[in-house]
């Protein structure tokens, strides 16, 4: 045993000073190369399967991935363009409230009436921040009623198409002066008394015409819509759509009417004792 030991060292010194070997691991490799390429031609479509499987399962995750990440991009995506409108429409009060000489101010709507014959919403301004009863409330496009009922955070709006609410118009072509009753529609308004030789025709835009104090002039209220004149009646059949929009609007415009040399007053906050219960 320790003769081969000692006989293979000698042999391996040999080969690799002088390389006296060379030729016989030439012919061993060509011998062995038949056997080296039968095994190679066995494993060969095993390692190409074994690839094809790890690489459809790489591809596989990466979709995965991909749809993931796509899927937070569009909720990304639907966030911005949420966040672009109530830009524009915040842009549009604020133009709003530089084209106004009155004093305005921003509120959102928390809570509407869902009775269908009212038409009320509740918004998050109240007592504490100056709001009052008969307060004019407006959109970038025209009038959307008055605040009834005020509590310390909270307040009531009527709006124009609630049946029980009027405002005093006029035609702003001429100044023909109306009163625009509201309909329960959404989208109506009714002008009773107008003479069926009244100067109105359908296009005609409707502003406050500040009669009665309680609405500031110039502000829009609504277009004509529909004119009928029946001769067995004394008045013409008006209808009118609303230029605010009621239904798809989220923030509002609080107005105050004061004199420009005055700011509104700051009053303190309510009381937790005198604070009144409200359920939105």
């Amino acid at each position: 045993m320790v003769f081969f030991l000692l006989l293979s060292v000698v042999i391996m010194t040999l080969d690799h000073r002088w390389h006296y070997l060379a030729s016989v691991r030439s012919g061993l490799s060509l011998l062995i190369y038949p056997v080296q390429a039968a095994v190679d031609l066995v494993t060969a479509p095993l390692r190409s399967a074994g690839l094809a499987f790890s690489s459809r399962a790489a591809l596989l995750d990466e979709i995965r991935g991909l749809r993931i990440h796509q899927e937070l991009l569009d909720a990304q995506l639907q966030r911005m363009v949420t966040l672009e409108a109530e830009n524009r429409r915040l842009r549009r009060l604020l133009h709003t409230s530089r084209e106004t000489v009155e004093e305005t101010r921003v509120a959102e709507i928390v809570a509407v009436d869902l009775d269908p014959f009212t038409r009320q919403i509740v918004i998050n301004k109240g007592a504490r921040d100056n709001v009052f009863p008969g307060q004019p409330l407006l959109d970038a496009n025209g009038v959307m009623g008055q605040i009834v009922h005020v509590a310390p955070y909270s307040s009531t709006a009527l709006l124009i198409t609630d049946p029980s609410h009027a405002v005093p118009v006029q035609v702003n072509r001429n100044g023909l002066r109306a009163i625009a009753v509201g309909t329960g529609a959404s989208n109506r308004l009714d002008l009773p008394f107008i003479p069926n030789n009244a100067d109105i025709r359908i296009g005609d835009v409707l502003v406050t015409s500040g009669l009665g104090g309680r609405f500031p002039p110039g502000h829009p209220v609504a277009t004509v819509t529909r004119i009928q004149n029946e001769p067995s009646r004394p008045y013409a059949w008006v209808e009118a759509t609303p230029t605010a929009h009621l239904d798809g609007i989220r923030e509002v415009l609080l107005v105050w009417t004061r004199p420009k040399h005055q700011k509104i007053r700051q009053v303190s906050p309510p009381t937790e004792s005198t604070e009144e219960k409200w359920a939105p």
